[in-house]
């Protein structure tokens, strides 16, 4: 189901579902296992993507780029299980699907395991001016 506000997708199944058949299959199977393994966080359309929160600060979120979906842990350089490459300038990292048969379920359950344990304050980065770890 297609859900959209003034032209604008509100929801993550909105989000999911606007992609083409490829892309559609990539995100909700990353939405699905993020789901499961994420169990009591908060998620929502945040700056156009689909992204999760634990206590306010962004834990995961993924989004389709040219070629691809992207998958982004936004403490992901600091997780211990390898796998994810990084990305900007602060601390977080990604991996990349072409096609929903590249997600390694076992691997994306062990980075979400960490995301909950490893936590950069993305939260407060505004505020304070600066990132500090959490956890």
């Amino acid at each position: 189901m297609k859900a959209e506000l003034g032209g604008r997708i509100d929801t993550i199944d909105g989000y999911n579902a606007a992609q083409v058949q490829g892309d559609r299959e990539i995100c909700g199977a990353l939405a699905a296992i993020i789901d499961e393994h994420l169990a009591g966080a908060e998620s929502k359309i945040w700056h156009a993507h689909p992204v999760w929160f634990l206590d306010g600060n962004p834990i995961v979120g993924y989004s389709k780029l040219k070629g691809c979906v992207r998958l982004l842990f936004w403490s992901g350089q600091s997780f211990e299980t390898p796998g994810l490459k990084p990305e900007g300038t602060f601390k977080a990292a990604e991996a990349r699907y072409t096609s929903a048969s590249d997600i390694d379920r076992d691997l994306l359950i062990r980075w979400l395991d960490e995301a909950r344990t490893v936590q950069w304050d993305y939260k407060n980065i505004m505020k304070k001016k600066r990132l500090d770890r959490l956890s």
